[in-house]
């Protein structure tokens, strides 16, 4: 049997989950998915999570797709949660699951939940009723990795490749207008900056996660415009700026998973395209969670941010990468990753409290100020 004990931290208020498994005891594990997997992004990278977890432990996974259809989100989940005999561990993650999740954790006090990409409500009562203390939440620190992003895209542009016209022009299609998608444009556009305080960043919301043929309309656009990179933060919709890169002959990046490697055998004219992606490691951090669960360590009733420097966000370095990138900007992006974990570098995030949180468009004089050169390097 899977037993769990919850012992209180009387300041913090905080719940550490105490689990012992036995040998023959398998661990049982319900993933939620607010869509379909099949993105080659986002849930795709939470599967990929599941799997490393079945791989490493004696772990079941079930795996619910509710569909792209947001009503029935909220009765899926309720049905996944009801069903008790199932599951010991329940992992859903999104900032529309938020207020679903939160609103009934505490209808099942002996099972735990994993929240990820946006934290449950538990500073609220009236819908964390207990302040939700069997939930963990896990957050990425997008800012940070869209940050390494925007730092590479006007490197690039300003590189005088083939292929890049050195406007300083990028793109940024999100998917919605929102918190979450907007921390990673206001980190992409700091990133741009640093390297060109000239550039300047075109951004337009699709208003969906899987509508290709609207991506692409958007990045043509923007191609149009002179953009040298886009960067997509859409989900699906995003697979439709690759195409728009591949038959303009521009480029792109991808995000949430190594994308150019996800399509290389099934679409390399697009693949090849990608020279990078901003990875939100969500598989990684799930494996780690059901890691510190088994071990007894999995601290609830809290979130957790994760960014650059545990290896929760960052670029993904490839084949592609590796061979069209020059050696000066290998050596920025690498620098650049240190100066952000030594805090020589704060990247801004619209999280940030009133007053101090950034902006889509504040435009690179508005910019905190540092003493890193990214010059330095590319004039070698």
């Amino acid at each position: 049997m899977v037993r769990k004990a919850f012992s209180a931290l009387p300041l913090a208020m905080l719940f550490v989950l105490a689990v012992s498994v036995s040998a023959q005891d398998t661990l049982r594990i319900t993933y939620v998915v607010n869509g379909v997997l099949g993105d080659k992004s986002f849930f795709d990278s939470g599967q990929r999570g599941m799997d490393m977890v079945m791989d490493e432990f004696d772990v079941d996974v079930n795996t619910i797709e509710l569909g792209i259809d947001p009503a029935n989100w909220e009765t899926g989940l309720d049905d996944a949660m009801k069903d008790t005999d199932a599951y010991d561990v329940l992992v859903v993650g999104t900032f529309q699951m938020v207020e679903f999740l939160s609103r009934r954790a505490h209808l099942y006090p002996d099972k735990v939940f994993i929240l990820f990409d946006a934290p449950a409500a538990y500073d609220d009562p009236s819908i964390c009723v207990d302040g939700c203390k069997n939930v963990y939440s896990v957050t990425y620190k997008q800012n940070e990795g869209s940050f390494l992003a925007g730092v590479y895209a006007a490197a690039m542009s300003a590189s005088g490749i083939e292929g890049f016209s050195g406007s300083g022009i990028l793109g940024a299609v999100g998917g919605q207008d929102i918190p979450v998608i907007n921390d990673f444009i206001v980190g992409y556009e700091q990133g741009a900056c640093l390297v060109n305080p000239d550039s300047r960043v075109l951004v337009q919301y699709a208003g969906g996660w899987n509508d290709p043929a609207r991506g692409k309309e958007i990045a043509l656009a923007m191609y149009e415009q002179n953009a040298d990179m886009v960067f997509q933060i859409a989900g699906g919709t995003g697979e439709g700026v690759f195409e728009a890169a591949a038959e303009r002959s521009k480029f792109a990046i991808g995000v949430d998973s190594d994308q150019a490697t996800i399509i290389m055998e099934t679409a390399p004219e697009r693949a090849e395209r990608i020279l990078t992606s901003m990875l939100k490691n969500v598989d990684k951090s799930l494996f780690r969670a059901i890691d510190l669960y088994l071990k007894g360590e999995l601290v609830l009733g809290q979130a957790e941010a994760i960014g650059i420097l545990e290896g929760g966000v960052g670029l993904a370095y490839n084949e592609i990468y590796e061979a069209a990138t020059p050696d000066n900007i290998k050596e920025l992006i690498a620098a650049v990753e240190e100066a952000v974990i030594a805090g020589d570098i704060v990247v801004n995030t619209v999280f940030a409290p009133e007053g101090e949180a950034a902006t889509v468009g504040m435009g690179c004089d508005a910019m905190p100020a540092t003493d890193f050169d990214a010059s330095a390097f590319l004039s070698k």
